[in-house]
């Protein structure tokens, strides 16, 4: 019998062109902030644009609002065409769509104002987070049911990574994210110091495997090889990249804590998987390139082949670089770096948008039944968003050279040769501009696509006719599977998923459970005290204000950084913190041991005007902090929650919260009056508690 049906494409028009705004959106936002680090004043003393705002929203729209969208435009094409049915629910594509950009708007709205949970990626707060889970549900059950309803009785190779793409992100995104509301939009984690240092990068490094790599491999194994016309080059290969890549991605989260206070058992298990990545991801990039044999002609005349294989050749390159920086040497010098910002905009431009860009070229003339208005216009743009893609990373890799190799300079006699670390920021400066340079080169091919597309689709006819589909009608769920070994494995969709997150659970288990009992690793002749309430307003202040964008709060045992800051971190120090804050770049010197290095005047200074205390420094004005009025009441509230996750505050002090903290608000105050600052009402503002929590820093401990 024979079935006669339609695809939903419409859509993938609505994903196509929400990829096309948002896109735009997050490469200005990048620009601007690549182009505030180079010149300060860009940070215009507005509270919602300086870069410790900016940041977390341009990756927020980089990742969530571009790269998704693209990601589900390219699964609902493909995943029709090659289940052989249309998606499972109209309503539920429409319910997706339109609930994933509400969450993209929430992010762009609550991001800038400094409503954020400081853990990368995972920025957004627990009400946005709840909204994430649901559209991922409804996304998930409408992909799963059309697997379920499918004709197609073996499942392809890019389904495969789209399964493992669902599963996994909903596994991480929601055990990094079970969090304690403290008000509507504030929370604070349930998991604390090296546990939330190891959850978050379990989940930070994944949702890179997970939502930037395995989906884009699925859009890979389906385009490259409609795009040439070629059949993938190899089905054994292609086995071997899926099973192994998933199995082991899970694993290498910890190696963006190495030399950290983590257990050294936790950083060495991430390095080692970390190193056997490099089989699997060039696996995948050979499987891809290959598929081109016999059509590299193609390459001279075909602008969407070009975006596909330079792609491929970022992913290769990236996935390169990825294990190469989780080796401890390497990453002694690299780590907190540019070097690792360019590693991360080589596999975001080179692999994702590239892989975008040819994917929407391939897409809108099928789409809109159209022809695409302008082949010399795309291959223009391939060759300038190439030429930008390589000045960002050469820049910005040769700026974290120059960094790492000054901060751990130590001369014959045992000094830092460069003990201010504003000689550090003041050397790379020039090569932030090159980056901005070729951000806008990047930014400039862009918009050459959205013209293009843009007058591709004004040339399509009016008149859209949907295409009917004629396949074979057939039972997949109650069917036998037919076939043997993986290609048997094929046909049982749940079996396979099931499979899968097993592969991710095992990792995830074994890494993060050890971790969840704290006291195994905390030193009890080392403790420190809690936060006071003041201090931990303050913190909350430092939150807010993205100071965790460009600090880090751990100090590393080597010897250079011991000079520089003091003795290294340890376990105990961090171990009350909610959210973690060890940082992962230092555009500023760490501030783990700041407290009591300088007088309040000098904090005050420093956040008003930081120039005045560090010439040439980069970092923006916070004006806003002397108008802003700390919020007492809702101390004893937060102070009860951390008290509730096992903070040791007495009743007392969290009965007292607002009272103690205004008492010591006060204090700090007269010292800033009797050193000449003239504020009314100074007690109140939240700059008092930022420089309280900011004297606290390293200045805990009990022995």
């Amino acid at each position: 019998m024979i079935d006669k049906f339609t695809y939903d494409d419409d859509i993938v028009k609505k994903f196509v062109l929400a990829t096309l705004v948002w896109g735009g959106a997050a490469f200005i936002f990048g620009l601007l902030a690549a182009m505030q680090l180079a010149w300060w004043p860009l940070n215009m003393n507005l509270e919602w644009i300086t870069f410790g705002r900016l940041r977390p929203l341009h990756t927020n729209a980089a990742v969530f609002a571009f790269a998704g969208n693209a990601i589900f435009a390219g699964i609902y094409h493909s995943s029709q065409r090659l289940l052989k049915t249309r998606m499972f629910s109209d309503v539920l594509s429409k319910m997706h769509f339109w609930g994933w950009q509400l969450i993209i708007l929430a992010a762009a709205i609550t991001l800038p104002l400094g409503y954020t949970q400081s853990k990368e990626y995972a920025e957004l707060e627990w009400p946005i987070d709840i909204a994430i889970t649901v559209v991922w549900v409804i996304f998930a059950v409408n992909f799963f049911g059309a697997i379920s309803k499918r004709r197609e009785r073996h499942m392809y190779v890019a389904i495969w990574f789209y399964i493992a793409t669902i599963i996994t992100v909903a596994v991480l995104h929601i055990v990094n994210s079970i969090e304690i509301p403290v008000s509507f939009l504030q929370s604070y984690p349930i998991y604390s110091g090296i546990q939330d240092a190891l959850v978050q990068w379990w989940y930070g490094h994944n949702a890179v495997a997970f939502f930037l790599t395995t989906p884009f491999l699925g859009l890979m194994y389906y385009y490259i090889p409609k795009a040439a016309n070629r059949p993938v080059y190899s089905y054994q290969l292609s086995i071997i990249h899926f099973w192994s890549l998933v199995f082991i991605y899970i694993w290498a989260g910890p190696h963006h804590l190495l030399y950290t206070a983590l257990p050294e058992w936790a950083q060495t298990l991430g390095m080692i998987f970390s190193l056997m990545l490099w089989a699997p991801s060039w696996g995948g990039m050979i499987n891809g390139l290959l598929t081109l044999r016999g059509a590299w002609h193609l390459l001279r005349t075909d602008p969407i082949i070009k975006f596909f294989i330079t792609a491929v050749t970022f992913y290769g390159m990236t996935t390169f670089e990825g294990p190469l920086l989780s080796i401890k040497s390497v990453s002694s010098l690299a780590h907190y770096t540019d070097w690792i910002i360019g590693h991360v905009h080589g596999g975001a431009l080179g692999w994702n948008g590239m892989l975008t860009f040819g994917m929407i070229y391939f897409l809108v003339p099928r789409l809109w039944n159209t022809k695409l208005y302008s082949i010399k216009l795309a291959t223009n743009h391939f060759w300038i968003a190439t030429l930008g893609v390589l000045l960002y990373y050469i820049s910005m890799w040769a700026a974290g050279i120059t960094q790492g190799l000054m901060w751990r300079a130590i001369t014959s006699d045992g000094r830092l040769m460069y003990p201010d670390f504003i000689e550090t920021v003041v050397r790379i400066v020039p090569l932030y501009w090159v980056r901005a340079l070729g951000g806008a080169l990047f930014i400039a091919g862009f918009f050459m696509m959205v013209y293009n597309i843009y007058k591709t689709i004004k040339s399509a006819p009016a008149a859209q006719e949907e295409n009917v589909v004629t396949a074979p009608k057939q039972s997949v769920v109650f069917g036998r599977p037919a076939g043997e070994g993986h290609h048997k494995l094929e046909g049982m969709g749940t079996v396979f998923s099931v499979l899968t997150f097993l592969a991710i659970a095992v990792g995830s288990i074994i890494e993060i459970y050890p971790t969840l009992s704290l006291h195994k690793y905390v030193n009890p002749t080392n403790l420190t005290d809690p936060y006071t309430p003041l201090e931990l307003a303050g913190r909350d202040v430092y939150v807010k204000e993205g100071c965790y964008t460009c600090h880090s709060q751990q100090i590393r045992p080597m010897a250079s950084e011991v000079l520089r800051y003091g003795k290294a971190s340890t376990i105990e120090e961090s171990m009350y913190d909610r959210p973690f804050q060890w940082g992962s770049k230092r555009t500023g010197p760490d501030l783990a041991r700041v407290g009591k290095r300088y007088p309040n005047l000098w904090h005050y200074q420093h956040m008003i005007d930081p120039r005045s205390v560090t010439p040439k420094s980069i970092m923006p004005n916070y004006p806003w902090l002397l108008t802003k009025d700390t919020d007492f009441q809702i101390l004893r509230k937060k102070l009860s929650i951390m008290k509730a996750v096992g903070v040791p505050y007495e009743d007392n002090t969290v009965a007292n919260a607002d009272i103690d903290a205004q008492k010591q608000a006060q204090a700090v105050a007269a010292d800033l009056k009797a050193n000449g600052v003239n504020v009314e009402g100074l007690e109140k503002k939240q700059i008092v508690a930022l420089i309280a929590y900011l004297q606290s820093l390293g200045q805990k401990g009990k022995n």
